[in-house]
């Protein structure tokens, strides 16, 4: 199921994207006890930056906050591409420093190995928030329908998937499609027209893509943050 928030604008957009986010791992960490945490995933990419910083400053108790990512692309940390640079410069800055992050690459592994060694493992733990974004072909994470990892990407029930994207750069970590209907508050973040009508084409009918498969699940609530601009 699709809910949609629509926004004039990408600053009103972070705004009330931070706010619905922060309610909601603040939410989380009001049912655990006095020292449990909530586990929070976020996207990298252009897209959430604004958001991200708008949310870095909330000033609820960031120490309890595992904070890893939705994807990641296989490049070394300071890599212009690299989700890790993005969310340190942009999120674990401010109020949210005192989070703890744990990333998905490990450039001292293999790709394969790295990711036998995240689905045998309980860190990161399941996210109970997510941020996802959302590319023009329907994919989110890093589940790319032109990829030969797909099919493995929306059936596997490992909670990791090692991806080739066919028209991306950079072999790609990402949650697979079985992780991502577990998770229990999911947002997407997307702006501009082109993108809302990626959405509702793929809400509209089953599709080959991955928005499409979370839009189809009955389980899954799919909060968007759609700005027109």
């Amino acid at each position: 199921m699709i809910e949609l928030h629509s926004y004039d604008d990408p600053i009103a957009q972070a705004n009330a994207l931070a706010r619905a986010v922060g309610d909601a791992l603040q939410a989380r960490l009001a049912k655990e006890a006095d020292q449990g945490h909530a586990t929070f995933a976020v996207s990298g990419g252009s897209s959430p930056r604004r958001f991200l910083q708008v949310l870095s400053g909330q000033p609820f108790d960031w120490s309890r906050i595992d904070l890893t990512l939705v994807d990641d692309r296989w490049v070394a940390d300071d890599d212009k591409d690299s989700n890790v640079r993005f969310v340190r410069e942009n999120l674990l800055v401010n109020a949210a420093a005192q989070a703890r992050f744990t990333p998905l690459v490990d450039m001292a592994r293999a790709p394969a190995d790295q990711v036998a060694r995240l689905n045998a493992s309980t860190q990161p733990g399941l996210p109970d928030v997510a941020v996802l974004g959302m590319g023009d072909d329907g994919h989110t994470a890093s589940i790319f329908a032109d990829a030969p990892e797909w099919r493995e990407a929306i059936t596997t029930e490992q909670r990791f998937v090692l991806v080739h994207p066919g028209a991306a750069p950079h072999a790609r970590v990402s949650w697979s499609m079985f992780a991502l209907k577990r998770i229990d508050r999911l947002f997407l973040l997307i702006a501009g027209k082109s993108k809302l009508e990626v959405l509702e084409k793929a809400a509209a009918s089953p599709l080959d893509n991955a928005i499409s498969k979370l839009a189809h699940d009955k389980g899954v609530t799919l909060d968007v943050y759609w700005s027109a601009e």
